[in-house]
């Protein structure tokens, strides 16, 4: 649900709203090397701060038809405050991270918040400009099942879809 979100809510700059070059959201989910497509970087809050970040995309491109990939995306809370450079981490921080794949019964979903797993985000450099950093960490299902997400990084544009 975040990630059509993130494509409804995406600005747009050319008429298409889409950019590559040297943007990207890439890690390793489960050990598979992914380069995310239809990747966004979104943030808001009072007097020009940023104090909720989304950062997500799916595995491949839409199909014209059929499932939707599955997706990868994480969410950063610091209501009141600044999100800026730094590390953030769960369950300490306020913070989710979600992988999410859809099936024909519905959507299996793994995240941060089925238990104690813990997700970390780099934050480099951000502004109303752009983002960039790494993460890693795991995410978990309902029934304890977890999946591995390593050498994850990311240089993104503000509110601009990315496709490799």
């Amino acid at each position: 649900m975040i990630i059509t979100c993130l494509s409804a809510c995406s600005k747009k700059d050319d008429g298409v709203g889409e950019t590559t070059g040297d943007y990207y959201l890439r890690a390793k989910v489960g050990g598979k090397a992914i380069n995310f497509y239809k990747v966004n970087f979104q943030g808001g809050g009072n007097d020009n701060r940023f104090e909720h970040i989304v950062i997500g995309g799916h595995e491949t491109s839409y199909p014209a038809s059929g499932p939707v990939s599955p997706s990868l995306d994480f969410e950063i809370w610091k209501i009141g405050g600044n999100i800026t450079p730094g590390t953030y981490t769960t369950p300490a921080e306020n913070m989710i991270a979600r992988y999410a794949i859809q099936k024909s019964d519905g959507t299996l979903i793994y995240n941060t918040s089925y238990g104690d797993d813990v997700f970390t985000v780099k934050i480099e450099a951000i502004s109303k400009t752009g983002i960039k950093g790494t993460f890693s960490g795991t995410v978990r299902n309902l029934a304890g099942e977890a999946i591995s997400v390593t050498d994850g990084t990311f240089n993104l544009p503000y509110e601009t879809i990315i496709n490799p």
